[in-house]
């Protein structure tokens, strides 16, 4: 059944053992590791962000090698500094200056949930589909070639329903990116999709 402890859950201790209460940590429950903004040393977005109210999850994969070698902070920041910056993709399409970092919440390798964008503005992407309502959570790793790590997958696992519940988000509003954006990607991995439906699954049982 579903929390109504979740709902009112404005702060969430995190893996660090501080306190947040960023709309981003709403409803998370308690023992799910987050890195807030704040920790991980966010800087300010650069420019205005749309605003909209979450309605989808839509899952990804960073497509790149994970790096278990690098902390989640600091791949979270390079992730924002390339963000915040015109500049060029690999497959050398330019890619203009977003606000933040374009996902909402990052997974590294060790389970550990960074807090991204603000939940309440939409993100960005490189591929072209309405971004209105979507919280973006994407997993570290290239999904093609390599599999996620058990703690990534209960990461997500936990902060998928967690989301669902906060925002009365149906299970069949979860999504991976190449559901989204057809025939643009394979995001988020050959390796990553099949564990959409147990997402849905779990979120229906909630």
């Amino acid at each position: 059944m579903r929390s109504t402890v979740l709902l009112a859950a404005l702060a969430l201790t995190s893996c660090a053992g501080s306190q947040s209460a960023s709309a981003n940590l709403r409803g998370l429950p308690s023992d799910l590791p987050v890195l807030t903004r704040t920790q991980w040393g966010a800087a300010e977005p650069v420019v205005e962000m749309t605003p909209h109210t979450p309605t989808v999850i839509t899952v990804h994969h960073t497509g790149t090698p994970a790096n278990p070698e690098r902390s989640t902070a600091e791949k979270i920041r390079a992730l924002q500094a390339f963000s915040q910056r015109a500049d060029t993709l690999g497959d050398g399409t330019p890619k203009v200056a977003w606000a933040d970092v374009p996902y909402h919440y990052y997974i590294g390798t060790d389970g550990v949930v960074a807090e991204g964008r603000d939940v309440r503005y939409e993100g960005d992407t490189n591929t072209s589909y309405d971004l209105r309502g979507h919280v973006q959570v994407v997993v570290e790793g290239n999904f093609e070639e390599t599999e996620p790590t058990p703690e990534q997958l209960a990461s997500l696992r936990g902060l998928v329903v967690a989301l669902a519940d906060a925002w009365a988000i149906p299970a069949d509003a979860i999504a991976g990116h190449g559901d989204r954006a057809v025939g643009q990607t394979v995001c988020p991995g050959e390796n990553l999709k099949p564990f959409l439906p147990t997402l849905r699954a779990a979120v229906e049982a909630d």
